[in-house]
Formats: structure tokens, C-alpha cells, sequence
């Protein structure tokens, strides 16, 4: 039986009745009005930007406990904010904002040796003369969570690894954990996700987040002022270790020495190392051979170019959790026209939008295109696989899943042939590679296809004509 949305918020406002103050609950709870409730989220309204803000920051831990017990542990709140619209239009209109739903992300207080007495001489390193409790900042950054990462085929595997290892930090094969991939293609936000749901899962857990660089120049301040000790035991207390961009050790032969002695007091006493690199371990130059076979260690993921479906999932996620609304055209243009970094396509979203804003535009197909020409001509002249397929999809209305099926019915497998001939033709991609886009072929299938496609638009007057007309609308950008 579906629940009552309003009923649901008077039970929550009973709870919260009780955990606040009278004159609070007067000001903040009692304007609130609820909308609707669907799929488990509940909509509420607030009067202002400012209230939604209030909110969020104050009441944001008693919000969930309630709705939670409302609406189970899948339970959602959605804000719909009334804005005040400007002097050409003055009625006001509602943007609806998702709860971020952030938990502090803040370590426990970690113990650490200290000389009591202030005694010189040989000390015991097994016995500690006194404890005192050192706060460390996780350095995490509460946006990149799992719920804004968007999976795809792209990263499934990463994905998967990264959630493993977050419920089981330490306790599972994969550590370290090294995952590996192009520029902004969204390492650093999983590895932060990872480190943000294992604080989730296990509070008690000390979690730090580190650049290579910053560990590089903290250990040369480190050796500056004699006290390469300190920084040894300061991240061997480290539940789990999180180091961005390894591949900038290459070459520094001291520091390479130095966190190859902190791995390994880590990993044997079953703390969690999780890296990223912009290359596959064995692409890395520079490095130690030691270290290096210790990366290798555990698993290797790599996070490779997001397929049209990924991209245009996470242009959506970013317009739901900003309370955007932009034209399905137009997000569709922005998702073919960029096809190989996501940081890129976000920039690009913000770009346009900021174009709309400052220019008093209202948000269209020429717009975006406009921006793409400014902003990123060379990425907006780049035909994908994915762009390719869709449109032959489109012309034959198939739908696009069974063009990568393994099936052998004439018109798909005909539609595969087309798709392949055009890849080849109009992308840089290997043989190889147009394969697996077109349900993992290997690059003879590839080969066969593109002759068959000739001889046919040598003999067959009407597949000449389809050619033609997909020739037009995959060049049309």
C-alpha cells in the first residue's frame, strides 16, 4: 500500500518536534509544505533559496534519521524551491534541488607516541611512554560520492572494486587497489567516493586523501628539518591510504624509497592502499622495479572513454543535483559533440549555461552549438563510434542494444556492416576497437564488413541511396 506524502511529513514533523526547539520548529519546519511522494523520495517545498540552505546546513543529520524511519533505508528528500524571477518576468517559479545527504567526514582522534618524561638516551621502539591524540583531516571532498558517479561499461569494473573494497577495507584481494585511465575520466572523484563510503561504513577508520605531489613535498620538507621519522609513523597509522596520481614519482628516487616502506608496513599490517595513475602500471617509467611489482599487486582497473549512454546519464545527473533544466536536444548535442573527457562535457554544460545567464539567452539547440564552436572546436568536429551508431539506428529504427546483440537477422547484421564501414571511415579508431563497440567483433568481421558495404554500393542502387543519407546526417554536426 503506498503511503500518504502528507501523512509521511506529519510523521516526520511529530520527531522532528521533538528534537528542536519550539521557536525553530516556528521558523523552519512549519512553512514547509509537502508536495508528493514517488519511488521513495519525498518532495518538499521551501519558500527561498536561503531556507534550503538553512536547512541543509543545520537540520540536514535529524532530516535523514527521520526520513529514514519514515520511508526505510531507501528513502530520499527532494527540495522544490520557489525562486523569484526577474523584472521581465516577475512570476516566481520552482527549481527542484536533491538533498546532498552528507555525513561528516571527519577521522577519529588517532593515538601517537609522545616522551612523557623528556628523557634522552636509547629508548625501547616497542614501548610507548605516553599516547596523546592527533585529529587528521580525510582531505575528502563530500561531493564525489557514489551517488554522483555515474556507471557505465566504461568503469563498471573499477566501480565494482572500489564498492568491494569500501565494505571491506583491507579484507579483500584487492589491495592495493590501483585504478588507472585518461584525463577526466573520473579517477579522482572514485577514489574519493571509495574513501567517503568507507567512512560511511566504518567511522572508526582513519582515511586520508594525498596528491603524489603533496606527499612528495611534505617528505622534502620532511628532510629539511630532520624529521623523515615522524613522517614515516604519521602514515603508517593510516587505515587507509589514498595517494592520486602515482605516475609523478617517476624519477624521484628518495620518495619512491620512502612510501615503498610505508606500502609495506601498510599492506602487512592489513591496512587498505588505494592509487591512481594516468597509465597502466606497466607503462609507468621511472619507477622502481620493487614498487612497481608491488602496484601490481592487487588489482589493476582502468577507467576508459564513457560510451554516448554514460555521457548522457552524467550530464543529467549533474542538471538533477544543480535543479537544471535544459532542451533534450540540446543535451544530446553536448553528449556527441564530446566524446572523450567527462571533465570537459561538465565545463561545457557550465559554459553554455553561464552563456545563457550573462547573456540573457534563453538555452537552444544554436546556443550549444555556438558555445561547442567557441569553447571546444576540436573535440566538436570529432565523429564517435557511439554518434555513428545512433544515427544508423535512428534511420533504421533499430534499436541500438540489438545492433551490438550477437543476433544474425539480416536487416541488424546489415545495420552492424553500415556502422562499421562508417567508423572506419570517419573515426581514428583501430579495427579492434570498432569491433568490440559493435558486439565485440574481432577486426576480420570489421574488414568483411567494410568490403561487403563497397560491393554493395557498387551493385544495389538503393543501398547506395542509404549510404548516401547516412553520409549527410553523420557529417551534420
Amino acid at each position: 500500500m503506498s503511503k500518504d506524502f502528507n501523512q509521511v511529513w506529519e510523521n516526520c514533523l511529530s520527531v522532528i518536534k521533538d528534537n528542536v526547539s519550539l521557536q525553530s520548529f516556528k521558523t523552519w519546519f512549519e512553512p514547509i509544505t509537502p508536495l508528493k511522494l514517488s519511488n521513495n523520495v519525498l518532495t518538499i517545498q521551501v519558500p527561498s533559496q536561503f531556507f534550503y540552505e538553512w536547512l541543509e546546513e543545520h537540520y540536514i543529520s535529524l532530516l535523514r534519521k527521520t526520513i529514514k524511519k519514515e520511508l526505510g533505508v531507501d528513502g530520499k528528500l527532494e527540495y522544490s524551491i520557489i525562486m523569484e524571477n526577474s523584472v521581465h518576468n516577475p512570476k516566481p517559479y520552482t527549481v527542484k534541488i536533491p538533498t546532498t545527504n552528507r555525513q561528516a567526514l571527519k577521522n577519529e582522534p588517532v593515538s601517537v607516541p609522545i616522551d612523557v618524561n623528556g628523557e634522552k638516551g636509547i629508548k625501547n621502539p616497542f614501548i610507548i611512554p605516553g599516547l596523546k591524540k592527533v585529529n587528521i583531516d580525510s582531505q575528502l571532498n563530500p561531493n564525489y560520492s557514489f551517488e554522483n558517479f555515474i556507471e557505465g561499461d566504461c568503469n563498471r569494473l573499477a566501480r565494482s572494486a572500489g564498492y568491494a573494497v569500501a565494505k571491506n577495507p583491507g579484507g579483500t584481494a584487492f589491495n592495493p587497489l590501483l585504478i588507472y585511465g585518461g584525463v577526466g575520466l573520473g579517477k579522482t572523484h572514485l577514489v574519493h567516493a571509495i574513501g567517503i563510503e568507507i567512512k560511511n561504513n566504518h567511522p572508526n577508520k582513519t582515511v586520508l586523501y594525498v596528491s603524489s605531489e603533496k606527499f612528495t613535498q611534505q617528505f622534502i620538507d620532511a628532510v629539511r628539518n630532520n624529521n623523515q621519522n615522524d613522517f614515516i609513523h604519521f602514515y603508517q597509522m593510516i587505515d587507509v591510504l589514498i595517494i592520486d596520481d602515482v605516475q609523478f614519482f617517476s624519477g624521484k628516487e628518495k620518495t619512491q624509497d620512502v612510501f615503498f616502506h610505508i606500502f609495506n608496513h601498510l599492506h602487512q599490517t592489513g591496512k587498505q592502499i588505494i592509487l591512481t595513475s594516468d597509465k597502466a602500471p606497466v607503462e609507468l617509467q621511472g619507477m622502481e622495479q620493487r614498487l612497481l611489482s608491488r602496484f601490481k599487486w592487487g588489482l589493476s582497473a582502468d577507467l576508459q572513454n564513457p560510451g554516448l549512454e554514460t555521457r548522457i546519464a552524467i550530464l543529467e545527473t549533474k542538471m538533477y543535483n544543480e535543479g537544471l533544466e535544459l532542451p533534450k536536444e540540446v543535451v544530446e548535442y553536448l553528449a556527441y559533440s564530446i566524446t572523450t573527457n567527462i571533465r570537459e562535457l561538465e565545463g561545457a554544460l557550465i559554459s553554455l549555461l553561464a552563456q545563457s545567464s550573462l547573456n540573457k539567452k534563453a538555452v537552444t539547440l544554436d546556443l550549444a552549438k555556438q558555445m561547442i564552436d567557441k569553447f571546444v572546436k576540436n573535440t566538436a568536429r570529432e565523429v564517435s563510434i557511439d554518434y555513428i551508431q545512433k544515427v544508423v539506428c535512428d534511420y533504421f529504427d533499430l534499436p541500438i542494444e540489438l545492433l551490438k546483440s550477437k543476433t544474425r537477422k539480416r536487416e541488424v547484421v546489415q545495420a552492424r556492416q553500415i556502422a562499421m564501414f562508417f567508423a572506419k571511415k570517419m573515426t581514428k579508431s583501430s579495427l579492434a576497437n570498432i569491433g568490440m563497440h559493435c558486439g565485440g567483433k574481432d577486426h576480420a568481421t570489421v574488414l568483411h564488413a567494410c568490403k561487403t558495404v563497397n560491393n554493395l554500393i557498387d551493385t544495389d542502387k538503393r543501398f547506395r541511396g542509404y549510404i548516401t543519407d547516412l553520409e549527410k546526417k553523420i557529417s551534420i554536426q
